[in-house]
């Protein structure tokens, strides 16, 4: 679900972002319910062509049987005799856009549609592109349940700068205990930044508490190669083929925020260690948006565990990355010399890179 009032897409820019990312996601079959706060009343017809959203969509066939509806635009009226919602459903089960028009603003609306179908991702979209503490300072990424109970106790956003937001924080905690799978508040021209990368855009609104560590199954290979081909681009993992990629995933673990959402990757490399009694923690990377979380403490505290249970002696890894060095050292690692490691590590290594690496090791048992 995409919400947004008319100001938000003011200039012809962000209009034809907005369109695009429409346009590429119901390409997909994703089902997407547009809802414009019009500000008044306005003609849906006109409205659509404004928004310049894709036309001729293909039809779903629906297991009762029945002719998609002709018409994909819902005018939504307070007050009315007939059920809007019911409305907005019978263009879903026929086709996979539906556009929503209301003459009030688009959060009220979108906040009644997105809590009753218990919609998977609502985006609000407004020209400010996510909260920001007090005097512009720093920009909130990420807002967990607990972190928007604190938010609204008395007083509390108000002297964060955000008292102005909390009816709008209001409004998103309620759609989460609903069952919305997660909020997010950005700009429309970062709707695409927000949607297809992991990085994301504004701020992420999940009710969820917690963060789950856990193995990686075969359904998850596919997000995590996109998760390490990341990583590469940003200098903090190295280049590797398919083949390399493969004994990660098979040796990996995951961090998940909530059911859904992955924020982290590791692995931990057992089998070309075993004889020396080690294992090598390999792809460690977290995404940026969920940065503060712990993401990669946790992951590497799982693995120590699993290692000390295995009856392993120590951990290492090596990086040519001052962050990843930065964290190695602050979660107990030593740094050592190369020759401290396995000797397998080495075997087929690139030598300008190992001239470049620094090594660290971390002792499972007391000597």
């Amino acid at each position: 679900m995409l919400a947004l009032d008319r100001s938000a897409v003011a200039r012809v820019g962000p209009r034809r972002r907005l369109a695009s990312v429409v346009a590429e996601l119901v390409q997909n079959r994703t089902r997407v319910v547009v809802v414009l706060g019009a500000e008044s009343r306005a003609d849906g017809a006109a409205v659509r062509r404004w928004l310049e959203l894709p036309e001729r969509l293909r039809a779903r066939r629906s297991p009762l049987g029945g002719r998609a509806p002709q018409n994909d635009i819902v005018q939504w009226e307070s007050g009315r005799h007939d059920d809007p919602l019911g409305r907005v459903w019978q263009v879903l089960r026929g086709r996979d856009l539906c556009l929503v028009v209301t003459g009030g603003t688009s959060l009220s609306v979108a906040g009644c549609i997105a809590s009753r179908m218990r919609a998977l991702k609502l985006v609000l979209m407004d020209t400010e592109g996510g909260l920001r503490e007090k005097g512009g300072g720093t920009s909130l990424s990420y807002l967990d349940g607990p972190r928007l109970e604190v938010l609204l106790a008395a007083g509390e956003a108000e002297s964060r700068g955000l008292g102005r937001d909390r009816d709008e924080l209001t409004a998103i905690v309620e759609m989460l205990d609903a069952g919305v799978g997660s909020v997010n508040l950005c700009r429309a021209e970062d709707l695409a930044h927000e949607l297809f990368t992991y990085e994301g855009a504004g701020t992420f609104f999940s009710r969820d508490d917690h963060l789950h560590i856990g193995r990686l199954s075969i359904d998850d290979f596919a997000e995590v190669e996109r998760l390490l081909a990341r990583g590469q681009e940003e200098g903090l993992l190295k280049p590797r083929g398919a083949g390399e990629v493969g004994e990660l995933l098979f040796d990996g673990y995951g961090a998940w925020i909530g059911a859904h959402h992955l924020g982290g990757v590791a692995s931990l490399r057992r089998a070309a260690y075993r004889d020396a009694g080690a294992a090598e923690i390999a792809g460690l990377y977290a995404i940026t948006r969920f940065k503060g979380e712990g993401i990669g403490m946790k992951l590497v505290q799982r693995m120590l565990h699993d290692a000390r249970a295995d009856g392993l002696a120590f951990v290492f890894s090596v990086t040519t990355a001052e962050r990843a060095a930065a964290f190695f050292l602050r979660e107990g690692f030593v740094e050592v010399a190369s020759e401290s490691l396995p000797s397998a590590k080495w075997q087929g290594y690139d030598g300008v890179r190992r001239a470049r690496v620094r090594a660290f090791r971390y002792e499972l048992h007391e000597p």
